[in-house]
């Protein structure tokens, strides 16, 4: 009998390097109301939110994502050739095929990397991270490029008072690659179809065009964007059921938080840094108090100048943390993302 060979990798992984690329232009939440019927208090009481970052009209997911990558290689000291695999999580390509990841491995100078996107919303990094830490442990790849990239703004509402004010754009990325020691814990994951209405898109590429492209002739566009309107009309929007959807991650969020730290074999005590899906500082509070965190942890706050980015949320905090000294290397971090499908993802990860 022919037995097939197989491939074995080394036990355990690690992040080895973090990246993150903030689009240049700042949306207050002063100039977003011009559009809705708000004030900023009631913004940054409701959310938390501050401000946020948005693309330039021809800066596409493929830009933000290499240069996101570019820096996360550039921490690991690593080079295009050395990246076997590129793992894109975004919910905003605006194409079917080709996938942003091949595109992002051919402008880093990958060596014929294998490369794809994956679709899990704002658990999409999270997502990445335990596909990644599998592939590297089997011996499919070496190093693994896990890129979390989203121009919302392209899919946002702006006459939507209860969504415009929610979504940023912006781009972080990790590389994982082998370890000495455990650096990445087991991944606790999964989802829940049944919720998939809460957070949506509102209407098909085809409805789009048809309800919305006639008004752009006469509705005033946004200032950041001169091509677009109001009603940003050129795709679907991202619609969201904002109260079931706190009250469902108010509620689930926490115990998927708990059963990450026992998959990890840690408690609450043991961590120093809490990494969550950057939605709403009133859920991020509740979490925290639901999970007892000592007061040494550092909680994650970038929502207050990004805004929501989904599956860049958590790449883009953690870079922000090092960056800024409030988290160090080697730290251990409980990160979670939880958003549209339903989906949800969690890990524990020593810091890079």
């Amino acid at each position: 009998m022919v037995l097939l060979r197989t491939l074995r990798g080394p036990a355990y992984t690690r992040i080895l390097g973090i990246g993150d690329y903030r689009p240049a232009r700042i949306i207050s939440n002063e100039e977003l109301c011009r559009h809705i019927d708000s004030t900023d208090e009631w913004i940054q009481d409701r959310s938390g939110i501050q401000q946020r970052r948005q693309a330039t009209p021809d800066e596409s997911v493929v830009d933000m994502g290499t240069q996101a990558a570019r820096a996360a290689m550039t921490y690991a000291d690593l080079t295009g050739s050395d990246i076997d695999a590129v793992i894109c999580a975004t919910i905003t390509h605006p194409y079917q095929t080709p996938a942003a990841a091949p595109m992002i491995a051919e402008r880093l100078g990958t060596k014929n990397a294998a490369a794809f996107d994956l679709s899990a919303a704002c658990a999409g990094y999270c997502y990445g991270v335990a596909v990644a830490d599998d592939m590297v442990r089997s011996g499919r790849a070496e190093h693994v490029l896990v890129v979390g990239v989203e121009k919302l703004s392209d899919y946002r509402d702006l006459g939507d008072r209860g969504t415009a004010f929610i979504f940023g754009d912006g781009a972080g990325a990790a590389v994982i690659g082998p370890s000495a020691t455990p650096g990445i814990s087991a991944t606790t994951w999964g989802s829940d179809g049944s919720g998939s209405a809460m957070i949506s898109q509102s209407v098909s590429w085809t409805e789009a065009q048809e309800r919305y492209a006639p008004a752009s002739l006469d509705m005033p566009g946004d200032p950041a964007r001169p091509d677009a309107t109001v009603t940003d009309s050129l795709w679907p929007f991202i619609d969201m059921q904002g109260p079931s959807v706190f009250r469902w991650a108010a509620t689930a969020v926490a115990p998927l938080c708990e059963r990450a730290l026992a998959a990890a074999g840690v408690t609450a005590q043991d961590i120093q840094v809490f990494i969550p899906h950057q939605a709403n500082t009133r859920i991020v509070d509740t979490l925290v108090k639901k999970l007892r965190l000592p007061d040494h942890v550092v909680i994650a706050d970038d929502i207050t100048d990004m805004a929501n980015t989904s599956a860049a949320s958590i790449p883009l905090a953690t870079a922000a943390l090092l960056r800024s000294g409030r988290a160090h290397p080697g730290d251990l971090a409980l990160q979670i993302g939880f958003g549209a499908g339903l989906t949800w993802a969690a890990q524990v990860v020593q810091l890079p």
